[in-house]
């Protein structure tokens, strides 16, 4: 293991601007420790998957989103739970980049975080989430498993983590993703 600088691509499975799961993935990139940068990828842009927009060469969004996904050592994924699964334009999302050519996914260190204002905190979604990325061929981190449950009681009003107990679990997930992109 070498301490060599990672760079983790973070996505927040909601488009809405002031989501709590885009405040918990700002959270866990100013908990990263020390040689790691969470860089976020908004997912607003990409359209809804077509196979003949793929096959007619694309599209912009998507390519960047591939092209991000490759270029970062890791991809940490945070999301909401909607309706006891992922958000469709987080699915929407892995499904265009899952496609040929070249899909980004194979041995790439994973990791899921995401919270509810239910006392879930996203329970459902993340495990469906694991499941669809360890069928994309990433490698997933297994520990902590971080659900936060009643998130919208874990931030104040300017969007900073109050709650030293996920700020801890949350600290403890990346620094082991670090670590696991580490031995990539």
């Amino acid at each position: 293991m070498t301490d060599r600088p990672i760079k983790i691509l973070g996505v927040a499975g909601s488009l809405r601007a002031e989501s709590w799961n885009k405040k918990l993935l700002r959270a866990a990139a100013a908990l990263a420790p020390e040689g790691a940068s969470v860089t976020e990828f908004d997912l607003a842009e990409i359209p809804l998957y077509n196979e003949d927009l793929r096959t007619a060469g694309g599209h912009p969004a998507v390519t960047a989103f591939r092209e991000a996904i490759a270029a970062h050592d890791a991809l940490l994924l945070v999301t909401p739970e909607y309706n006891y699964g992922i958000p469709g334009v987080l699915k929407n999302a892995l499904d265009w980049a899952s496609r040929p050519p070249s899909p980004p996914f194979a041995m790439k260190p994973s990791a899921t975080l995401g919270g509810s204002p239910g006392l879930h905190g996203a329970v459902r979604a993340q495990t469906q989430l694991r499941e669809l990325l360890l069928g994309l061929g990433a490698i997933v981190c297994p520990k902590p498993e971080v659900y936060v449950g009643k998130i919208n009681e874990k931030f104040d009003a300017e969007g900073r983590l109050t709650d030293e107990a996920t700020a801890k679990l949350v600290r403890e997930l990346v620094g082991n993703l670090v670590a696991l992109a580490r031995r990539f």
